[in-house]
């Protein structure tokens, strides 16, 4: 029998999520709508109401929503671009690195001298340093061993956090930006931003090489390694990451001050220092090492040699980096700038230039201007001299010449055994610019009779000897009769050879050379030096050729030297830089003979009456206290060409003037403004020295006989015997037409 009055209901454990509800359970509870059953309020068996779902709510209108669609896609494809990009970047940037770094030479001496040739340093008589030629490189100088005011000053000019960058400086970067910028030039153009270690890798050219059969010339070379393209420096972040990777902070700062270019042929900061200040780059000061530090911008435009207060500026402006950057105190700063840095006599004087030049031109090749050696070369240049040659020069110029005068001039002095002491090519020196002394081929004028003279004294003609000044026509095959003339288109008749010469008379020296034979003569001026061809016609004795002034002076010092060539020189030895040793030696340029000894001194003597004679052309030369001298000189046709040239016992100067167009100079001949500015020469090169007698011969006056008239009415002259075959020779041979 069933009984459930006594029956507990059965435990059910509360359901703590909902059960679906199918559409049977929502029928049970009193249907499906909303509501639910009665009383039941729309809640779940367990009594609470059914949670609710959350709705993302759109906001925005379709416009909105449809362009922040796009933006959101470009974004993703932009940085999806930018970070693939970024990762081959880096990845391409990491192998350059690695293949730079690999054949990076571990040797830190081979990257020291970048020079592709060597250098040349010149030395004067006195053995003191006056000339350089080629980029001159001090030898290996460590970072270490160098001033600290220069580094200091190098980083603090060149690159502020050199010792905190892996060399490269995004902020250096982005400076250099914005002032360009700022300036109103193209980001990339103007300041770079480099580091110290990106201008090594350009130093460097990243590891190429000089090769002579690649670039037509070391400065198209150079011009490439120092391109400035956009692609150029992202090329150099690599060889910069692998120049920090290879070599410590010291040893990058060494390339650096070993390779950089400072002016006035200076490769690197020692030959810099010695260039300028005439010591080593451990002993220069603060001034001295901002001056340097300051010309790393622009070399030659603030070289000192250039414009020493430019230099002196930029130094000044250097000084205040070194102060910002403390590595000088408030009293060093004000001690550098009170006293800025100076050149040594060496780089302040610009005296033989054009001997320098001259020198390169004339030495051997191989170990001048295509050395590949440092050389070393022991001149003959007197810098005292070359100075009384230069001032001689100004005054005469500054004094006796039009200010807007377009005329030229240049100045040899030389001694007897063909030595050059001085050369002065123009009035204004440029490097490499034309030099008149040496490479001006003029007309030698009058200047060429002593030669003619030389050979009659040679073969037995005496100073008083008789010759006729009178007219003459030569017929010359096929050009038909010749008459020379005199300058003054007047004839005296007879005169002395002595006489004939002092006076430049024209038709003697034909009448002359035509009884000495033109080959004769021809041959004679040869073996003095004048080597250039020699005119073939009897103008021959007047001048008619071509010659420099180097070759006119050392001619006349075969002349001086007893009458022996002379090849005139510059250098006593070449030694290459380390060595004891020259490689070439040089001890005299005296030749062979070219006449006896008696005949040089009849001429030195039939010379100096050129000078001391009332009648000789170069009175104007005549040196003061007695002091005596021998010269020549020489007007060509037209007065295009002037010359002095001549000697004392110890010095032969030759003096050219004339326009470089070959124009008519205007009221000038060899006895005026030539004679002067020879005269000036003398006068100071001299000071100082004391007399010498010239090593001449003075003939005996022979008795004269009884006056008689010259034939032109120009005056009276006294006259000595000839001998019948020397008379032949002259009113037969000559005398006619």
């Amino acid at each position: 029998m069933a009984s459930t009055g006594n029956r507990r209901p059965r435990l059910v454990a509360d359901r703590r999520t909902p059960a679906p509800r199918t559409q049977a359970s929502r029928a049970r509870s009193g249907g499906g709508g909303k509501g639910g059953g009665k009383g039941g309020g729309g809640r779940g068996p367990n009594g609470r109401k059914p949670a609710k779902r959350r709705q993302v709510k759109k906001t925005g209108n379709w416009f909105t929503r449809f362009f922040g669609g796009i933006l959101r896609f470009i974004w993703r494809v932009v940085w999806g671009v930018f970070w693939r990009v970024t990762a081959i970047a880096t990845l391409v940037m990491a192998a350059a690195t690695f293949y730079f770094y690999t054949t990076m030479p571990s040797d830190l001496t081979e990257m020291l001298d970048g020079r592709a040739r060597g250098s040349v340093t010149m030395r004067d008589a006195d053995g003191e340093v006056f000339a350089w030629r080629g980029e001159t490189f001090g030898g290996y100088t460590s970072s270490d061993s160098v001033s600290p005011h220069l580094r200091n000053a190098i980083v603090a000019t060149e690159d502020r956090r050199f010792y905190w960058h892996f060399g490269v400086s995004p902020r250096g970067i982005a400076g250099a930006i914005r002032s360009n910028l700022a300036q109103g030039r193209g980001p990339f153009s103007g300041a770079g931003g480099s580091t110290i270690t990106q201008q090594v890798s350009k130093l460097l050219c990243l590891g190429v090489a000089f090769d002579p059969e690649v670039w037509d010339s070391e400065a198209d070379y150079e011009s490439d390694c120092r391109e400035g393209t956009i692609w150029r420096k992202i090329q150099e972040l690599p060889y910069a990451f692998a120049l920090e990777l290879r070599f410590t902070k010291a040893e990058i700062l060494t390339i650096y001050i070993n390779r950089a270019f400072l002016g006035a042929g200076s490769r690197g900061f020692e030959a810099a220092a010695e260039r300028y200040f005439g010591h080593s780059a451990a002993q220069v000061d603060a001034a001295e090492a901002a001056m340097l530090a300051g010309l790393l911008v622009a070399p030659s435009y603030y070289a000192p040699t250039r414009n020493l207060g430019r230099a002196q500026e930029r130094a000044n402006i250097v000084l205040g980096l070194m102060a910002e950057e403390d590595y000088l105190t408030d009293a060093e700063l004000a001690e550098a700038r009170a006293n800025p840095a100076e050149l040594h006599e060496a780089a302040e004087t610009s005296t033989g230039g054009f001997f320098a030049d001259w020198v390169m031109q004339s030495g051997p090749a191989w170990l001048t201007r295509d050395t590949t050696e440092d050389v070393l070369i022991q001149t003959t240049l007197d810098q005292r001299v070359q100075l009384a040659a230069q001032d001689a020069l100004q005054q005469v110029f500054m004094e006796r010449v039009r200010d807007d005068s377009v005329a030229e001039a240049s100045v040899l002095v030389m001694s007897a055994d063909g030595a050059v002491r001085a050369m002065v090519g123009g009035r204004s020196y440029t490097v490499g610019g034309f030099n008149r002394a040496t490479q001006a081929r003029r007309q030698t004028g009058s200047a060429f009779k002593p030669f003619v003279y030389a050979l009659a004294m040679d073969v037995g003609y005496q100073p008083y000897d008789l010759v006729e000044d009178a007219p003459l026509t030569i017929n010359v095959p096929g050009s038909g009769p010749w008459s020379p003339r005199n300058y003054s288109r007047r004839y005296l008749g007879f005169m002395t050879l002595t006489e004939a010469l002092a006076r430049s008379q024209n038709v003697p020296a034909v009448r002359i050379s035509e009884a000495m034979g033109r080959e004769n003569v021809r041959q004679a001026a040869n073996a003095f030096g004048l080597h250039s061809d020699l005119a073939e016609g009897p103008a021959l004795a007047l001048g008619a050729s071509e010659a420099t002034l180097l070759e006119m002076t050392a001619a006349f010092a075969g002349i001086l030297n007893g009458g022996s060539s002379v090849q005139p020189y510059g250098f006593t030895s070449l030694t290459l830089a380390g060595e004891r040793e020259p490689l070439l030696r040089i001890g005299s340029g005296i030749g062979e003979r070219v006449i006896s000894e008696e005949a040089a001194q009849q001429l030195i003597w039939m010379m100096s009456q050129v000078i001391e004679a009332p009648y000789g052309t170069g009175r104007r030369a005549a040196l003061p206290d007695g002091r005596e001298a021998a010269g020549k000189t020489g007007t060509t046709q037209g007065a295009r060409d002037a010359w002095f040239v001549g000697f004392t016992a110890d010095y032969v100067v030759g003096v050219w003037m004339g326009n470089d167009d070959n124009s008519p100079l205007s009221g000038v001949t060899g006895g005026g403004l030539p004679a002067e500015i020879w005269r000036e020469t003398m006068v100071r090169i001299h000071d100082g020295l004391p007399q010498r007698p010239l090593p001449m011969v003075v003939p005996e006056r022979p008795e004269l006989d009884p006056p008689t008239t010259r034939d032109s009415g120009g005056g009276q002259s006294g006259g000595g015997s000839l001998s019948d075959s020397i008379m032949g020779v002259l009113n037969g041979i000559l005398g006619g037409n």
